[in-house]
């Protein structure tokens, strides 16, 4: 058998890109079918769907690179006549669903890989490469906006391989001609195609118009968008503080299957008394008052707020309380976090830059997630990490 086409046949190298790229869209999509349903209660059950998620970004990574393949290919190839060419209606439609039919293979692997590339945690790739790309960034609004188109450009490769497969079997079973068989294994005899065959511009154009509606479907229209179940976010009462925060990030970081997942929370408030001069040993004290539901945690941010984990609807708010002390180098804030319904002695260190009224802070520690009963399920820590890094840094102002 002849590796490359000819006007009439398809070569090897064609009928192998053909059926391989197949096979991998096909498990593919059934992994992925799979894993979006799979629970996820325990750490066992959370492991079996970060294994089936892996695999299916791994599968479809891998069937984007061999359908790129296969149209470099075909671009090099003369594409064999059509069999039923002379059947105008017939044969536009069907040039019109391979033209999407391969759009499609390229868009849904490429939408799924740029979706994880702007995702934080959760299943990686298993390749040594994609785990990232240069022009992606980590953006949750991004990421939401890839996986809905993702989610768009799959149906389109639903729809289309159905129709790729109805008009294969149409070709085989009520018109009976070769089609099929060209490509399977083999030379079969196969009769003379017609001379009168579609021109590509039309199909090609009406292809464009899917990708194009599918497209803003997807990306502007909003109704294939996620429904998430929001947790509630605690509206913080302001703080009269002697020092006033003018800006700073509270944000924290786990390690999940061997990745760090990192987030933070956006709505804070810290009541803050602080004097160089200690008084009874100490320089002060702080309150700071967290809304639990305002944390971003990449992938995982619906599962770390739910009733397992911080069980924001039930502990919409977290408060540490601590006097302010010197340490060796630095200082020390030293008290309780209260935190999921419990109350816990936590130290936080911390660096701290005075310039007369202004001040600069930074400070990291890392607590165990068990002394709140978060994530108890999560047993195992290659799953879910029990330590969880906090890190701290505002600007302040001293006020009147």
């Amino acid at each position: 058998m002849s590796r490359s086409n000819t006007a009439t046949r398809y070569g090897s190298v064609a009928k192998t890109f053909h059926w391989l790229t197949a096979l991998l869209i096909l498990t593919a999509l059934l992994l992925g079918f799979v894993a979006y349903r799979a629970p996820y209660e325990d750490s066992a059950q959370l492991a079996f769907k970060a294994t089936l998620f892996s695999l299916h970004k791994t599968i479809g990574l891998t069937a984007f690179l061999v359908a790129v393949l296969r149209i470099l290919w075909a671009f090099t190839q003369p594409r064999p006549k059509l069999l039923n060419g002379d059947h105008r209606l017939e044969a536009l439609a069907a040039e019109t669903a391979h033209w999407v039919l391969y759009g499609a293979m390229v868009l849904v692997p490429l939408t799924g890989w740029m979706h994880h590339a702007a995702t934080t945690g959760f299943a990686p790739i298993w390749w040594p490469f994609g785990q990232s790309l240069f022009f992606i960034p980590k953006d949750p609004t991004l990421a939401e906006t890839l996986g809905t188109l993702h989610y768009v450009f799959m149906l389109l490769l639903v729809l289309s391989l159905l129709a790729h497969i109805g008009g294969a079997l149409k070709h085989a079973i009520v018109d009976k001609d070769k089609t099929l068989q060209r490509m399977l294994p083999g030379r079969p005899d196969l009769p003379e195609a017609p001379a009168k065959q579609p021109g590509h511009a039309l199909p090609f154009l009406g292809a464009v118009t899917v990708w194009a509606a599918a497209l803003y479907i997807g990306a502007f229209s909003g109704i294939f968008a996620p429904s998430h179940a929001a947790e509630p976010v605690a509206e913080l009462a302001e703080v009269s503080s002697e020092w006033q925060v003018q800006s700073g990030t509270l944000g924290i970081a786990v390690q999940q299957f061997g990745s760090e997942v990192s987030g933070e929370f956006a709505d804070w408030t810290a009541e803050i008394a602080f004097d160089e001069t200690a008084t009874d040993g100490k320089h002060g004290t702080v309150t700071v008052t967290i809304a639990i539901g305002s944390l971003t945690l990449g992938s995982v941010t619906d599962q770390a707020l739910g009733a397992d984990y911080l069980n924001a609807s039930a502990n919409p708010t977290a408060t540490f309380t601590a006097d302010l002390l010197a340490a060796e180098t630095g200082y020390i804030a030293e008290g309780t976090l209260a935190l999921n319904g419990n109350e816990v002695a936590t130290s936080l260190p911390f660096e701290l830059t005075l310039e007369g009224d202004s001040a600069e802070m930074t400070g990291a520690l890392e607590l165990d997630r068990r002394s709140f009963h978060v994530g108890d399920t999560m047993t195992d820590e290659s799953s879910l990490g029990f330590g969880v890094a906090v890190r701290v840094n505002l600007t302040a102002t001293r006020g009147e």
